[in-house]
């Protein structure tokens, strides 16, 4: 009985302590935000609360054309010694009178209005002879048409007669939606496209990503150490082979593309010989063993075959440049199609050098790889192992020389002793001792590696925000939508490429042991073991990011990044809050709708 006392009594003091933890973290951290409920009870800020509030509650969508009245009283300040007599004013229309009729300057008198406009508002201004307009103060009519205002009256003594003058406006014709709706309409537009361009870019390059990211993809992908050496070693050869032939290729497109008939031609002539020459190359089916003189003839063919290729693409960069700003005058307000089709070359011209140097790189990848494993199979233990050694200290010289250039490049420390010597000295001693720890036939985990690259890649670019992305991207492509896009599009890749592989991840693994079982390669087991699980969440997730690229886009614009951001941090800065009204508005319903559609598109898709 007394231990179970002892027990409550322990687990009552743990609660009250916990609670007192609890008390203080909340405490402290009432501290640090500065909660402070005074402010809120001072008058001014009241006002200006109110002020906001009302200014919401009335967005700036639709407006009048105004018809303006101006209605003069004639005063005097100081009175005359002789006194004042005014003329009977006309009563027809609308009329003002001040009581008294003069007064000095600096005092009080009573303007009083008739026959105006009911139920309108209006700025009292002081005319002095200097035609300089000085509002003394407000007017605001009752249902009557009729005003009485208390002002002060300025200091501007003259000898002369001046004026009070009321100035009202009156609602001609029916509402129409006023400049800023118009202008709300098109950012909003803007955004909405900046997220449809955004999602279309993202996940065209997330879904192959995602297979990179994919652990029961990528971890039985394994590589004999010899392979890996040669592939390290061959990789920044192949792409710049690649890079090369891209450059050479595009020297002569320029020269075929001077005449669009000369560029027409090529283009009809060139890709029938592309044909022709990998059907040779690529026959279906060998009759014979082909002679070793007849495969280094077909390897040649293909190489030539490839920049063939690469001359195909660049021609028709070209020739969609030429034909789409070519549409441009003819298709007047349609011009943005012929925009559209150049804006399509000029991409393709921009990334066929990147395509040809990640095919050579690629390429060459590959068959070194294939040679490294001829080397494990027949080669002897001694030989092996001696190759090992030497490719290994090169390969590890290689991979850490690349990486001091490029840190050398971030950082400019421009210190080749620190940066390129001292790595590949450490690069090569690492990758000697590897080879000689490994065994001769030990594979290295490639896939692992790559998938843990990849995630770390993903996770690292994912945590920051697409509004601080926009910042670089509008330094690059400048203040715009095209800077949004951008900084949409990149988010969009590491995010959806995370969700796209942990759905990979999660897929049944019967069907991909079946298929390969059959003797598929990895391709083939991707294409018909993995790909059919994954289309309706890959769609799900695809349109459910289209959705938040278009709620993401109507904040990007803080940043400089377009839309209905942009406009809204404009009028926000200047205190313009029936416009902020109306871009809020417009976000709320886009936002609302986008949500409502894709909710509906997901539930027919899958």
């Amino acid at each position: 009985m007394a231990m179970k006392k002892q027990r409550s009594l322990l687990k009552s003091i743990l609660l009250g302590l916990v609670i007192l933890l609890v008390l203080v973290i909340y405490a402290y951290g009432f501290q640090v935000t500065k909660v402070n409920l005074d402010e809120t009870r001072e008058p001014r800020r009241q006002t200006q609360l109110t002020r906001i509030l009302r200014a919401l509650a009335r967005p700036d969508i639709f407006t009048y054309d105004k018809e303006e009245f101006v209605v003069s009283l004639a005063v005097y300040t100081p009175c005359p010694a002789d006194g004042v007599t005014l003329p009977e004013p006309d009563t027809s229309g609308p009329y003002m009178i001040m009581t008294p009729v003069c007064a000095d300057p600096k005092s009080e008198v009573t303007v009083e209005g008739f026959n105006f406009e009911p139920n309108i508002e209006g700025p009292l201004n002081f005319i002095p002879p200097s035609g300089v307009s000085l509002q003394m103060g407000a007017i605001q009519t009752d249902a009557d048409g009729h005003f009485i205002a208390t002002v002060e009256l300025p200091k501007r003594p003259d000898t002369v007669a001046q004026e009070i003058r009321a100035v009202t406006r009156r609602n001609i014709g029916g509402p129409h939606f006023s400049k800023n709706a118009i202008e709300t309409w098109a950012k909003i537009v803007e955004t909405v496209f900046m997220a449809l361009l955004a999602t279309t870019l993202g996940v065209a390059i997330a879904i192959p990503a995602s297979f990179l990211a994919a652990r029961n993809i990528m971890t039985p992908i394994t590589s004999p150490f010899t392979s890996m050496a040669l592939s390290i070693l061959t990789l920044p050869i192949g792409a710049f082979i690649g890079a090369r032939a891209a450059l050479w290729m595009r020297a002569l497109s320029d020269r075929l593309t001077g005449n669009i008939w000369v560029n027409l031609l090529a283009l009809a002539l060139i890709p029938g010989l592309i044909w022709f020459g990998l059907r040779w190359a690529l026959p279906p089916e060998e009759v014979k063993k082909p002679s070793q003189g007849l495969r280094i003839a077909r390897l040649l063919v293909m190489f030539a075959m490839s920049l063939l290729v690469i001359l195909v693409l660049f021609l028709i960069s070209a020739l969609m440049m030429r034909i789409g700003q070519a549409l441009v005058p003819p298709l007047k307000d349609l011009g943005f199609l012929g925009k559209f089709v150049a804006a399509l070359g000029d991409i393709l011209g921009l990334i066929t050098p990147l395509l040809s140097a990640l095919v050579g790189a690629g390429v060459l990848v590959s068959a070194s790889g294939r040679l490294g494993q001829w080397i494990v199979e027949h080669s002897s233990a001694a030989l092996n192992r001696s190759a090992n050694l030497v490719l290994g200290t090169a390969a590890g010289a290689a991979l850490f020389a690349m990486l001091g250039a490029g840190i050398d490049w971030l950082y400019q420390f421009e210190n080749l002793a620190l940066t390129l010597v001292i790595p590949a000295i450490v690069g090569g001693v690492l990758g000697a001792v590897t080879a000689i720890v490994l065994s001769r036939r030990a594979t290295l985990p490639i896939g692992f590696v790559i998938y843990t690259i990849m995630r770390t890649l993903f996770n690292g670019l994912r945590s920051i925000e697409s509004l601080v992305m926009v910042i670089v991207f509008t330094v690059w492509v400048g203040i715009g939508p095209f800077a949004g896009v951008l900084a949409l599009a990149l988010h969009t890749i590491v995010s959806n490429a995370k969700l796209y592989s942990e759905q990979v991840e999660a897929i049944m693994a019967g069907p991909l042991e079946a298929v390969t079982a059959t003797g598929a390669n990895r391709l083939q087991t991707i294409i018909y073991a993995v790909i059919p699980q994954i289309i309706p969440p890959y769609i799900s997730y695809t349109m459910y990011r289209w959705d938040i690229n278009v709620r993401m886009s109507t904040i990007i614009g803080f940043a400089g990044g377009g839309g209905i951001g942009f406009l809204l941090i404009q009028n926000i800065n200047l205190l313009n809050y029936r416009a902020a009204s109306a871009q809020m508005l417009a976000i709320a319903v886009v936002v609302a709708s986008m949500d409502y559609i894709s909710s509906k598109l997901r539930e027919k898709a899958i």
